[in-house]
């Protein structure tokens, strides 16, 4: 007896239908791909070899020229760091160099406060000396002047304007304390809805459940920061004057990671392209791992940046007094002093008021932060104290703890 052709065709794909289940069973639901904690869903951070820049979007590792190319019609250009690190400076110097060559081009920084602003005019012009500028940056951002002077050289070579994007601090305390705006001014608008940045957030400050109650004012105060810094840019994007400027933002990574930071942020204000652009770490040396931050993992479903450049983490080597300098109205005093610090070693204690350095008198802070910068290990210090109303000298060595 002949089969209907009916038959024969439902039987093929009755067996079709089943071989497909083998293949992809159901489970009785499709499968479901999670971003990894990295943000690059093609490729592992970790296969990268040292220099080499993948492209996240594509899991595409590509050229320096080819990046450029693709960054240029980009109106700001997010550049992330791990503070400390010597190469991600060194590839933020080498991006504003190359952009520079074809465009006119700002340096927007975490490091510096809006209310640095004037003085930031006078770098790039030749208005303020190395001193005052290396002042301001430690009276806005404290340590670590020489990881950015290739970067503030550059710039007052080539007289690229610096912009201050950060809160001024009487904001910051002001908004701390629950008050109103100083000085007739209003906060930026806080955006707190976006469940990835909440997320991302509360894992980096070791948050969890219950305690996302606690962890909320200092969620509130990076808002703060972030909504600040891209109120700041999108100022800068509306200004005429800057109508043919590129700015390249320089800040944490952490600020531009998935680019619900800064990024996103700026563009509500208002919408324009843009480019991130990640140093990326994915080693840590053994002898450097105190410095890492260990953080609740999350899988966010974004992409981490437009592009990764994989980098070495390397560190200036800098001695360390092993205090926390206070500034009072009679000078820098001592507010207190690390265990087995060399400061300890040597007899200096809580309340010692510094009244010299190798003969140099100080009168603040950041002139004891310069002194320090010049040591190198092994060196000797002699300071002049004045404890209970007499002076005596003390002799720091500059061991390497």
């Amino acid at each position: 007896m002949k089969i209907p052709n009916t038959i024969i065709q439902t039987f093929h794909i009755i067996t079709l239908f089943f071989f497909w289940l083998m293949l992809f069973p159901l489970n009785g639901q499709t499968e479901e791909f999670a971003v990894p904690n990295s943000g690059s869903p093609y490729q592992d951070l970790g296969d990268l070899q040292i220099g080499e820049i993948l492209h996240l979007p594509t899991g595409m590792t590509v050229n320096f020229d080819q990046m450029m190319d693709s960054i240029a019609s980009s109106r700001v250009i997010y550049i992330g760091e791990t503070h400390d690190n010597i190469e991600a400076h060194k590839v933020q110097l080498e991006i504003i160099k190359k952009l520079s060559e074809q465009f006119p081009v700002a340096i927007g920084m975490e490091m510096f406060r809006r209310s640095a602003q004037e003085k930031l005019n006078q770098w790039h012009t030749g208005e303020l000396s190395a001193k005052e500028f290396k002042n301001l940056f430690h009276t806005n951002w404290g340590s670590g002047y020489k990881l950015y002077k290739p970067i503030f050289d550059f710039a007052r070579t080539n007289q690229l304007p610096l912009v201050g994007l950060k809160s001024s601090r009487i904001v910051e305390k002001s908004f701390r304390s629950g008050d109103p705006a100083p000085d007739n001014t209003f906060y930026p608008e806080l955006d707190d809805k976006d469940p990835y940045h909440r997320a991302y957030c509360m894992a980096a400050f070791g948050g969890h459940r219950g305690t996302e109650k606690a962890l909320e004012k200092p969620y509130r105060m990076l808002l703060l920061w972030e909504e600040t810094m891209a109120q700041t840019v999108s100022r800068f994007l509306i200004n005429p004057k800057n109508k043919d400027t590129k700015l390249v933002v320089l800040s944490g990574g952490f600020h531009i990671q998935y680019g619900f930071g800064i990024p996103k942020r700026a563009y509500r204000r208002v919408p324009h392209a843009y480019s991130t652009i990640q140093p990326t770490i994915t080693h840590i040396p053994e002898e450097l791992q105190d410095r890492e931050m260990v953080v609740e993992k999350v899988s966010i479903p974004l992409y981490a940046a437009d592009y990764a450049w994989k980098v070495d983490y390397k560190v200036h080597d800098n001695v360390q007094l092993g205090v926390r300098l206070a500034q009072k109205k009679e000078g820098v005093t001592i507010a207190s002093v690390t265990q087995k610090s060399n400061a300890e070693t040597a007899g200096i204690v809580k309340g010692d008021l510094l009244l010299s350095m190798d003969g140099k008198k100080l009168t603040s802070t950041e002139e004891v932060l310069e002194q320090l910068q010049n040591k190198n290990f092994n060196d000797h210090s002699n300071f002049l104290l004045r404890r209970d109303g007499k002076e005596l000298n003390v002799e720091v060595v500059f061991n390497k703890n």
